[in-house]
This record gives structure tokens, C-alpha cells and sequence, in this order.
């Protein structure tokens, strides 16, 4: 019996040792994401962003970016953790063009001594409303957060970075809005932003020439996610869902661009790998044809982040995929 209580005591102790590493590791884990005093701290709202903020900031700004890697940023809702580091940031950065549905809910949220900053990244960007006509972003839009919701997500296309000549727009537009808070560290965040300005302009310049020479011009994608790249590089997608990755298609829509992909004679359906292959494998099946990844950069997966990819190095493999694709 002597022996029976020694043994459930010892158990006891190390399930609570267990336990108790457990609560440190996601201390852990929660500190690498939290606010830190002595740098500008800047909460993005997704990857791209976070990003074009850490190449320009550099060591002197801390970069929250709300949504985890391996999130599809249309299956994700702010929590308590994420409201504490805007309320306490400096800077908070969306894309804006109704990206990010939840904006006001959030905002509304924030502790009332909060000094928090948002901003517009997209702004000055002509944007691409749902039935193709351009919306002219203008200068002034991206400086309250008034005005970074007020697009519905649906009539507006709020994918612009997926576009390297957008995302120059944009990483222009932070540059100035660290600059703003921080005009102590202008110099090195001018300098940042120029070393980032030519990787993406050399982007922009591989998809001007390698796509220009291309007679076949058409692509069939996921989701509605490529309309700015698409527009820039002379290109015409066609979406089996719309402007978000959730919006399910009709049973006439897949057998449409069946009939779209065999007489245009393309070779891939796109996918993406933040959200299922299910309905690309079943229409390239139907077609008789083969998938390809066309990333829209919403995010990196785990795996991604891992081996060091960013959005210059998944653009590149875009390109890459869109030359196999057309060719």
C-alpha cells in the first residue's frame, strides 16, 4: 500500500512538471510576439505586410503580424492577445480596400488610452472593383481608420499586393508611415527601403519581360486573388471561387470553366497551398489537365517559413509556374 502511495505521488509530480513546462512554452512562445519597449512596434495585419515592415523597419522595429504561419487569413479571428499588442503599438498596418473584414469590430475593441496609429498600406493604388472597373485610391484615404474598411469584401478586389508593382506602392507607403513615427531612424529606413525597392522592381522587371512574349494569356486560378497581377502583366484569369477562397462555386460554374480550359487549350489549374486542392484536383480531372501552385502570398505555410522563403522568393516561383503554365 506503502509502495501504491509512493507511486501515485510520484505521478502527481510529474504530471504537474509537465504541466508547468507546458504553461512556460507558451509563455515562450507568446513572447516572441509581444510588444517591446525601446522599438517602434508596428502590429500588421498579414504577411505581406509584415514583410515590406521587416526589411524596411530592420532592427530598430518590432513586428507583431496577427495571423500565424499556416493561417488562411479568411479562417482567422482576432483574440484578447491581439487587441493588448495594438492597443500598446505605435503603428497598426492593413491593407485596407475591405481586406480585413473584421477592422472595425477590432478597432472598436482597443483600450480607450490607446495612441495606436492605422494605416492604409494600399492606398494610392487604383483598386479593382468587383465588376472590373478601377476605384482610384487616393493619397489622403490611408491616413484614419475610417476609411480602411468602408470597402465591402466582395465588391472590391483587396488582393493588391499580389501585384510586385502594387507591392512597391506599398512598401512605399510604409516606409513613410515608419518614417512618421520614428523620424529619428529616417535614414535607415530610406536606406532599407531602397535595398527592398530594387528586389521588387527586379521582380516586376522578370514578369514585364518573361510575360510579354506569351500568346497565351489566359489562367485559371482558385480564387479571385490575381486580378492586379493579372492587370499589370496582360493577363486574364478565370476563378472557380470568388474574391475569398470560401465562397463555393455551382455545379454549372466547374462545368463552365471545364468547358473554358479544353477549348482555350490550357494545360494547369492553379491552387493554393493555404487552403484545399479539393476543387482545382476535381476541375483539372474533368478537363483532363494537371495543377500547379500560383501563391497569393496571404501567408507563408509552416514550411515555407522554414526553409527561409519570403515574398520575393515566392513571387519568383510564381513567375516560374505562370512560364510552365503558358508556355
Amino acid at each position: 500500500m506503502k509502495l501504491r502511495s509512493k507511486y501515485r505521488r510520484l505521478r502527481h509530480s510529474l504530471l504537474t512538471l509537465c504541466c508547468f513546462a507546458l504553461v512556460l512554452a507558451g509563455c515562450t512562445q507568446g513572447s516572441q510576439s509581444s510588444i517591446v519597449e525601446g522599438k517602434l512596434n508596428v502590429v500588421t495585419s498579414f504577411y505581406p505586410i509584415a514583410f515590406l515592415t521587416e526589411q524596411i523597419g530592420g532592427e530598430h522595429v518590432n513586428t507583431i503580424n496577427l495571423i500565424p504561419t499556416g493561417i488562411e487569413p479568411h479562417d482567422w479571428t482576432p483574440k484578447s492577445r491581439d487587441l493588448h499588442n495594438a492597443s500598446n503599438a505605435q503603428l497598426l498596418l492593413v491593407n485596407g480596400a475591405g481586406f480585413e473584414t473584421w477592422l472595425d469590430d477590432f478597432l472598436k475593441g482597443l483600450d480607450s488610452s490607446s495612441n495606436v496609429k492605422t494605416i492604409e498600406v494600399s492606398k494610392g493604388i487604383p483598386l479593382i472593383e468587383a465588376d472590373g472597373s478601377e476605384h482610384e485610391h487616393h493619397e489622403g484615404e490611408g491616413d484614419t481608420s475610417e476609411h480602411a474598411h468602408e470597402h465591402e469584401h466582395g465588391s472590391t478586389d483587396p488582393h493588391t499586393w499580389v501585384s510586385p508593382k502594387s507591392a512597391l506602392t506599398m512598401a512605399s507607403n510604409v516606409k513613410d508611415a515608419l518614417i512618421q513615427a520614428d523620424s529619428a531612424h529616417k535614414g535607415e529606413y530610406e536606406a532599407n527601403y531602397k535595398q527592398l525597392k530594387s528586389k521588387i522592381e527586379s521582380v516586376d522587371k522578370l514578369y514585364t519581360e518573361k510575360l510579354s512574349s506569351l500568346k497565351q494569356r489566359e489562367i485559371v486560378v482558385s480564387h479571385h486573388a490575381f486580378g492586379y497581377l493579372c492587370r499589370d502583366y496582360g493577363l486574364t484569369q478565370h476563378a472557380i471561387m470568388g474574391i475569398t477562397p470560401d465562397a463555393e462555386p455551382r455545379a454549372q460554374d466547374l462545368v463552365k470553366l471545364s468547358k473554358l480550359v479544353k477549348e482555350k487549350g490550357l494545360k494547369y489549374v492553379f491552387f493554393e497551398e493555404l487552403v484545399s486542392d479539393q476543387l482545382a484536383n476535381t476541375l483539372a480531372g474533368e478537363a483532363g489537365v494537371s495543377t500547379l501552385v500560383l501563391n497569393p502570398l496571404e501567408g507563408l505555410t509552416k514550411q515555407q517559413s522554414e526553409q527561409g522563403d519570403n515574398y520575393v522568393t515566392l513571387m519568383e516561383r510564381n513567375l516560374q509556374n505562370l512560364l510552365v503554365a503558358l508556355q
